[in-house]
């Protein structure tokens, strides 16, 4: 047995050590869970389906901002306007000059590099709050700009954004997307969890740890830091050229700072500096609001209540967030690990060691 877990795994080398599914039990697990996932579609409902759909650019998003705060310990207040910048890009390239997703998608992602080249830069002088306010302003910035165009160009309300094709094939049906949705989250997990066990990976969290120990053991910190800012500003804007296709529409008032918060309460409540939290945290605050709207409609309660929803809703993602700083400040991920630790060591029980 391994020392110290009770897995009855013995593992001797690094390699087989720092496997993603070194256990016969993952793998398992692993393909029932993607055998479900391909077979939900036969038995899931529309809303089920569009919720999944959401939670899976959810995840991207996440993702995204998980790698500059959680990862580099960098501070991002700018989500929200890196998202907008990618779907206007993808809207903006489709509507005036009829490029296909093909192309819209991955220029998306080119200006939400260059935007992260922008914020990148002061991050090598500022920090803490006020690298926030640096990173706040990028995105008034961009809505500015994506306001400006919309309201120019006589798009009182958004854009309209044409389905992806692919010769005759057009990417419609909430079973399509699913499936479409799915895959790149799927793929965005594993190109996050490669990166984080690479070079850029461990040159983060020894900036993330203490930037002048970095810096001391031979890690170029500012070049690293900018690249933290360019990989995840680049990814934010591919989910919001993701976000743009699948709703087929792109307006300015979806990108307000409540999105920024949105995402920031998936990181933080899923756990920050982890690829499973930012799935979690993901999947758990896409599925909040329509928890909350499930329990007012089933629940009698004041007119009041519906009024103020919204409100609620806020404040719901506050009040979590504040509960898991303080009670669970490795947020969902260090539950996880406690259930999955129980199990392991079953049917024994861990006693801590008293001095």
């Amino acid at each position: 047995m391994s020392r110290g877990t009770g897995s009855p795994y013995l593992k001797t080398t690094y390699p087989s050590d720092a496997a993603l599914l070194g256990t016969p039990v993952r793998r398992f697990w692993l393909a029932v869970f993607g055998l479900a996932a391909l077979g939900f579609p036969l038995v899931g409902t529309p809303v089920l389906m569009d919720l999944l759909c959401r939670t899976a650019v959810a995840v991207v998003g996440a993702h995204a901002l998980n790698l500059v705060t959680g990862y580099a310990g960098q501070v991002s207040l700018g989500h929200a306007g890196l998202m907008a910048a990618g779907a206007f890009t993808a809207g903006i390239l489709t509507e005036e000059l009829g490029a296909p997703f093909w192309l819209a998608l991955p220029a998306a992602v080119l200006v939400g590099a260059l935007f992260g080249v922008v914020v990148g830069i002061p991050s090598l002088r500022l920090r803490g709050l006020y690298l926030a306010l640096s990173t706040l302003a990028l995105h008034f910035v961009i809505l500015y700009l994506a306001s400006e165009y919309q309201s120019g160009r006589g798009f009182a309300t958004g854009l309209l954004v044409p389905r992806p094709k692919v010769g005759p094939w057009t990417l419609a049906g909430a079973t399509a997307w699913y499936y479409a949705l799915g895959g790149v989250a799927t793929l965005t997990t594993l190109f996050c969890l490669n990166l984080a066990r690479t070079r850029p990976g461990r040159a983060w969290m020894a900036i993330r740890d203490r930037d002048v120990a970095a810096a001391s053991m031979g890690v170029n910190v500012a070049a690293w830091k900018v690249l933290a800012f360019v990989v995840s500003s680049a990814l934010t804007a591919f989910g919001g050229g993701l976000w743009a296709y699948y709703l087929g529409f792109v307006s300015v008032e979806a990108f307000s700072f409540f999105l920024t918060v949105e995402y920031i309460a998936m990181v933080v409540i899923g756990g920050l500096g982890s690829v499973l939290g930012a799935i979690l945290g993901a999947t758990f605050v896409t599925v909040l609001p329509y928890a909350v709207d499930a329990i007012v409609n089933l629940v009698p309660v004041p007119d009041r209540v519906h009024t103020h929803l919204f409100a609620v809703k806020f404040a719901a993602f506050g009040l979590l967030m504040a509960v898991f700083l303080i009670l669970e400040p490795r947020g969902l991920v260090s539950v996880w690990s406690r259930v999955r630790t129980y199990f392991d060591l079953w049917p024994f029980r861990y006693h801590p060691l008293k001095g």
